[in-house]
């Protein structure tokens, strides 16, 4: 992506992939790591990223009242 641009759309694609990546970075570290507390952790961040990508979807798609 080009970051120079200001369109708001191409930079929230651009940060929705990003989280997605780091979310799912998170999982497979939850593969190799034994400690319980951590894969908790890391599964409640990934979730978290989750639901902010979601949020960038959302205004990228202009489906929540507040993004019209």
């Amino acid at each position: 992506m080009d970051e120079s641009t200001s369109d708001p759309d191409r930079h929230a694609e651009a940060m929705a992939r990003r989280l997605d990546d780091l979310a799912g970075h998170l999982r497979k570290d939850i593969e190799h790591v034994e400690d319980p507390r951590f894969r908790a952790l890391a599964e409640t961040a990934a979730e978290v990223l989750d639901g902010l990508g979601r949020a960038f979807i959302h205004f990228r798609e202009g489906e929540e009242t507040a993004w019209r």
